[in-house]
């Protein structure tokens, strides 16, 4: 079967794995030398520096949790495209112009409006949602997240080679140029055939959305289920490269193999999320997720106890499969609960819940570590993740057939 002759839904999935794999790579390209641009836009103290740090990298995430309820309310409105749309092009321009900041603030502000822009790739996901047959959904949105955890693992090793052959500034020119481009496709190969506006007046408010699910308490329950995924993700990254060295005792190598280590989930994720999806919509993707929640719970609490660096390199692989697991099969649970016409709505509040969780996580982690030693925070995780799945079994698990 050609590519004209494919349904729409799976013309439409193939050209948004795509422009999710350049949005993943665009997002994350200048992650590895945020903070030494930020040290040539003045003279800044070690301490300051990192407090700017924090707040340039926390922006963007506060405003998007801020913001997204509104952009998916304006997607079921109006549609799913004209919202990536404004997204790709919002960022195209934002980011380019970052390469021309000769402030700290200036900066700081372009971040937030980056947050402002945000709704790439929810939207990207609400739209393969809507127009999938609910029989390949987990299939599908499992591919999105693989396209996305591959193009994030790439950015970072482009936008490091990019800023070491040409300029700090020069690999922000050439993100926007990347979104721009992600525009374009979408502009021109991407149609959305099956989206009918919502009108009425009574889904302006979160209790008329509320009223308009079967089940609010699942819906929820989700929400809060992808709220804590992240935050168990993200409680890792403040030590993750402390915790390496700790293991290394001082060797030579340290940076190369914390990077390998910390790329190692995302791979890991990118290889089998598919196939998790696929198991999940044969089986039951509530299934799928409480496995990943016991998986997840051994690993963390494995990695608590590790002597060598490569038994932490084989845990954080083993940890990647069980993400694997767990968000993408939230986001199909999402779509099987959640009536078209409000798709938008709520997978803008996934988004909000999920930037919660990147915010939440890197603190407790922090906090942890500093009363409790690196160890604690795979331990604390570990508690998470059991917490999680209580939750979602009360919540969810027991609502679903499937």
């Amino acid at each position: 079967m050609s590519a004209q002759e494919k349904p729409n839904w799976q013309r439409n999935l193939y050209v948004l794995w795509v422009s999710v794999f350049l949005a993943g790579i665009a997002f994350s390209e200048f992650n590895p030398f945020l903070p030494l641009f930020i040290s040539t836009l003045g003279h800044f103290s070690h301490r300051l520096l990192t407090f700017y740090s924090g707040i340039v990298y926390s922006a963007t995430f506060i405003v998007s949790a801020a913001t997204a309820p509104f952009w998916g309310k304006l997607a079921d409105k109006k549609g799913r495209k004209p919202m990536i749309l404004r997204s790709a092009a919002g960022m195209a321009v934002v980011i380019f112009l970052m390469g021309l900041v000769t402030s700290v603030w200036q900066l700081i502000a372009l971040r937030a409006f980056q947050g402002l822009f945000a709704g790439l790739v929810s939207n990207s996901i609400a739209l393969v949602a809507t127009e999938t047959p609910k029989a390949h959904s987990g299939k599908a949105l499992g591919s999105l997240t693989a396209s996305l955890t591959g193009g994030t693992l790439l950015g970072p090793l482009l936008g490091g080679t990019l800023a070491s052959l040409f300029s700090y500034r020069m690999t922000f020119f050439i993100t926007g140029v990347i979104l721009a481009s992600i525009f374009f496709i979408i502009a021109f190969f991407v149609h959305e055939n099956d989206f009918h506006p919502v009108t009425e007046k009574k889904l302006n408010s979160v209790r008329g959305v509320l009223n308009e699910l079967r089940a609010p308490r699942v819906i929820i329950g989700l929400l809060i289920t992808t709220m804590i995924i992240q935050a168990t993700n993200y409680s890792i990254n403040p030590i993750v490269s402390l915790y390496v060295k700790d293991l290394m005792n001082g060797s030579h190598g340290v940076t190369f193999v914390s990077g390998l280590v910390s790329a190692l989930p995302g791979l890991a994720t990118m290889l089998v999320a598919s196939r998790f999806g696929d198991l999940g919509d044969h089986i039951g993707t509530a299934k799928i997720l409480m496995l990943g929640f016991v998986m997840a719970t051994i690993f963390f609490t494995a990695t608590a106890f590790v002597h060598h660096v490569w038994q932490l390199a084989v845990l954080r692989f083993l940890v990647g499969v069980s993400d694997a697991t767990m968000l993408p099969q939230v986001q199909t649970l999402l779509t099987k609960n959640t009536p078209a016409k409000i798709t938008g709505r709520i997978f803008s509040w996934n988004q909000s819940f999920q930037y919660l969780g990147n915010i939440c996580g890197p603190l407790l982690g922090s906090v942890v570590s500093g009363t409790f030693g690196y160890s604690g925070v795979f331990l604390f995780s570990a508690l998470l993740v059991v917490l999680n799945m209580v939750l979602f079994r009360q919540n969810v698990y027991r609502h679903q057939t499937k």
